[in-house]
C-alpha cells in the first residue's frame, strides 16, 4: 500500500502532463477545452458551489464535479489526439 501512495505524485504529475498536452493540441474541440478549463476551474474555486452544510455532497462536490466534466471533456476529443498526447504525457 504505501508503494501505491509513493507512486501517486508521479502519476498526479503525468496526468497533469497529458490535459496540458490534450489542452494545447489544435485538434482539440473548442468545446472540450472550455469543459475542461472549468473542472480545472473548479478545483481553484475559492468557495464551492455546493456548500459544505449540505450532508455528504457539500464534502464530496470536488470528488464528483470534476471527474463528472473531466469525463465529458474528454468524450469530445478524438482519440487519435488522446492516443498521441498519452504516449507524450509517459515519455
Amino acid at each position: 500500500m504505501f508503494e501505491r501512495l509513493k507512486s501517486v505524485p508521479n502519476s498526479l504529475k503525468q496526468e497533469i502532463k497529458y490535459y496540458r498536452l490534450v489542452l494545447k493540441d489544435n485538434r482539440t474541440p473548442r468545446i472540450a477545452k472550455i469543459i475542461l478549463g472549468i473542472a480545472i476551474g473548479y478545483i481553484f474555486l475559492p468557495f464551492d458551489l455546493i456548500p459544505d452544510w449540505i450532508p455528504v455532497i457539500g464534502h464530496l462536490d470536488d470528488l464528483i464535479v470534476v471527474p463528472i466534466l473531466v469525463i465529458i471533456g474528454l468524450k469530445f476529443i478524438p482519440e487519435e489526439v488522446k492516443r498521441e498526447c498519452r504516449k507524450k504525457s509517459q515519455e
